[in-house]
């Protein structure tokens, strides 16, 4: 019974607490498809992902019910890294929804501004007060259109911070100068601008501080307006690149749960070296709980029961590098595919650049790509549940087969045209004949001249299953099937293609699996190829579009489609993951471009709205709800692309 009027008397507190207004609210997820699309279009880095913070820890007041509660101890404030912009995952400052969702995007352009201004040197040295400031400014002259959206905000935001009365002095004179900066930042107040500026940067900390002056803490709740004064350490984002970040394989498949988009803040602490035997003598008091450091293994996504529910609560995640490797050895040798997934090398490795975003340079020999064919291939024939869509989509291709057209008149051909041969005779009998030209009737070849090179990813993640009951089945036979249909398709059409493969094992073992070489007939051999494909290694795409590049600009065609099938975004067990792949995808594309080739992407990632456009361009890629119809999907986009060859 205490228990249950307990849980009543939480729920009642909390509610009565709480100052936002949930009937106004607005999630980050109502404006998933639009915010990417604004942020670009405001000037921010296309290649940045978006995600959802969580609460970091403020030092404002608060009131008497909330400290009964226990609530409004944190706040989701906006930040940005190199791979992710941040944004509260909800917000219902406002009683106004509409004015909640003018508040996610003024964020938005704000967020795109402060970035720019980073690179400077002296923006990036200015305490947090200024930077804000400053970033409001460039914001506001250089989208003159947010002005008034910007007055509203502020003008219905500074009565939310509270009365001044209840603040002392010294925060008082905080608080002054940050609403006098929100109202007018054009020209911020100069009375002790110095002692105020430094004063407040450490106020906007999200932490509580002590002056040198007073020892009374500083109490100032940062701004919901502007960038977050201290964002997340990056020691988390190191830890996972020293560890070799092999999370990003299957972070797509687990993006539609909001949470696991989080990013938490992180501290480095030191690794706990106690030795715990099988039986252990302990005191009930000594129980480490989550607000503790634990010594626990990477996060492994197969383990259908890990619950990770209380790490949503916590506001700072510890962060340890073990110096014992033991453990993760075991764990990379067991998430490799077995002996099936090699291939049979078919000649020596060839170097391929790769491109540094950070450094803005192209690394020259950087990756080795392996060519290989695909282990224990056999001939073989159609699979019996193909063969009726194969005679289908023969019928509809062979309608694209070059045809030839009769020219009449010609001085040389290859048939006599019998009608003017008579005409012609018959002027001569009256003599009118001046020439014998024109007697012949050629039929050339109307050549569409158009080469293709299909390139699937075999990764890891296409041992996924998708579909439903008689109709599931694994996304690396979904790509089976549609490289033999498509196969078999462009065999029909006449056109010359080429199909391949590819996995990556870090940047020295690029596999690029050979199923039919653009000199290579299509035959039973290269149906045993793909029938023989096993889901490979991890997806360095960069380096695998830059040697079909290298393929296709080989080939005598006026038009050179390049056609990429994968399931989600570029990654590897090195630093091959977020921002990096995928800028160095974009560079790998637009050098395919300058080349002459026409590139294109097909996937099956749901999310992959949230960074193809940045890598192939809004109208040059295709997403695939439905992972079963992708062999359809195929065909019907080469015939679509193939009539301007």
């Amino acid at each position: 019974m205490e228990d249950t009027v307990g849980g009543w008397w939480d729920v009642l507190i909390r509610k009565a607490a709480y100052r936002g207004h949930p009937r106004a609210a607005v999630q980050l997820a109502d404006i998933d498809k639009l915010a990417p699309v604004f942020f670009r279009a405001m000037g921010g880095a296309a290649g940045l992902g978006l995600r959802s913070t969580v609460g970091t820890e403020h030092a404002g007041r608060r009131s008497l019910l909330e400290r009964i509660a226990g609530t409004n101890t944190t706040l989701e404030l906006t930040w940005s890294d190199a791979r992710s912009l941040y944004l509260p995952e909800k917000i219902d400052l406002f009683p106004d929804k509409e004015r909640n969702k003018q508040l996610y995007f003024w964020l938005l352009a704000l967020s795109a501004e402060y970035a720019a201004l980073l690179a400077d040197t002296e923006f990036a040295q200015a305490d947090w007060l200024e930077r804000n400031r400053i970033a409001t400014v460039r914001c506001l002259r250089a989208m003159p259109g947010l002005g008034q959206i910007y007055a509203l905000l502020v003008r219905e935001y500074i009565p939310l911070r509270g009365a001044l009365w209840d603040l002392s002095a010294q925060e008082q004179q905080i608080e002054k100068h940050i609403r006098q900066t929100l109202q007018n930042p054009e020209n911020p107040a100069a009375a002790e601008m110095t002692d105020v500026v430094e004063t407040a940067a450490q106020a906007g900390s999200c932490s509580k501080t002590r002056s040198k002056t007073r020892k009374k803490t500083v109490g100032i709740t940062p701004v919901h307006l502007w960038m977050h004064p201290t964002p997340p350490a990056h020691a988390g984002q190191a830890a996972s690149d020293e560890s070799s970040g092999r999370d990003g394989e299957n972070d797509q498949h687990q993006s539609e749960d909001t949470r696991k988009r989080r990013r938490y803040r992180a501290q480095k602490a030191a690794p706990d070296e106690r030795q715990n035997g099988p039986l252990i003598v302990f005191r009930a008091e000594s129980i480490f709980t989550w607000d503790n450091y634990l010594k626990i293994n990477r996060s492994d996504e197969d383990d259908g029961d890990n619950d990770t529910r209380p790490a949503d609560d916590m506001d700072t995640l510890s962060v340890a590098r073990d110096t014992k490797k033991r453990a993760s050895r075991l764990r990379f040798d067991l998430d490799l595919p077995g002996a099936e997934a090699d291939g049979t090398p078919i000649g020596p490795g060839i170097l391929v650049p790769e491109w540094d975003f950070r450094q803005q340079v192209l690394l020259p020999d950087y990756c080795v790509i392996k060519p290989m064919l695909p282990h224990d291939a056999r001939p073989c024939e159609i699979p019996q549940h193909l063969i009726r869509a194969t005679h289908r989509l023969r019928r509809q291709f062979q309608a694209l087969m070059p045809q030839r057209s009769r020219r009449f008149g010609q001085v040389d051909g290859q048939d006599l045209d019998l009608d003017r041969v008579v005409r012609f005779f018959t002027d001569v009998k009256a003599g009118q004949a001046e020439s014998n030209g024109g007697l012949y009737v050629d039929r050339p070849r109307s050549e569409r001249s158009l080469a293709c090179l299909l390139l699937a990813d075999v990764s890891l993640s296409t041992e996924a299953w998708v579909g439903r009951g008689e109709q599931a089945s694994s996304v690396i036979n979904v790509i089976r099937d549609s490289l033999m249909l498509f196969a078999e398709a462009l065999q029909a059409s006449g056109d010359s293609f080429g199909l391949y493969g590819f996995s990556s094992l870090r940047r020295k073992e690029v596999r690029f699996l050979l199923l039919k070489d653009f000199s290579e007939p299509y035959d039973a051999t290269t149906r045993g190829r793909i029938a023989a494909l096993r889901p490979g290694f991890y997806t360095r795409i960069g380096a695998a579009i830059r040697h079909s590049t290298r393929i296709l600009k080989e080939q005598p065609a006026h038009k050179r489609l390049l056609l990429l099938v994968t399931d989600g975004k570029p990654n590897d067990l090195d630093h091959y993951e977020g921002r990096y792949g995928v800028e160095d995808t974009r560079q790998a594309v637009i050098e395919a471009r300058q080349a002459g080739l026409v590139p294109f992407c097909v996937t099956i990632d749901r999310e992959a709205g949230d960074y193809l456009p940045h890598l192939f361009g809004s109208h040059n890629y295709v997403v695939v709800h439905d992972a079963t119809r992708l062999p359809h999907v195929l065909t019907r986009l080469y015939a679509a692309l193939s009539q301007n060859g």
